[in-house]
């Protein structure tokens, strides 16, 4: 009989209990998933994707607006839509 693929961790440092739950809500994964993932890249084992993709940092935003939210927004940055002609005639 094959034993289970597990491991208790005690003692772990606030800030790595932070981007474990970090991770498990920004990527919608269990926190044992997550745990998982930040051990297998600090290990070398996998890359880690870059962070600096465009719109990574709003990615949790995504679906999340209402229509009226989405057209508030849309109303309120319509002047930044304008072009300047004196500036670039």
């Amino acid at each position: 009989m094959r034993r289970p693929n597990q491991l208790t961790l005690r003692g772990l440092d606030p800030r790595v209990q932070r981007e474990i739950r970090e991770l498990s809500r920004r990527e919608r994964i269990s926190m044992n998933k997550a745990a998982v993932r930040l051990l297998e890249r600090g290990s070398g084992i996998v890359q880690a994707a870059p962070d600096d993709r465009i719109g990574a940092s709003l990615d949790h935003l995504i679906g999340t607006w209402t229509e009226k939210e989405a057209a508030q927004l849309m109303d309120s940055i319509q002047a930044c839509e304008q072009i300047d002609a004196e500036l670039w005639g």
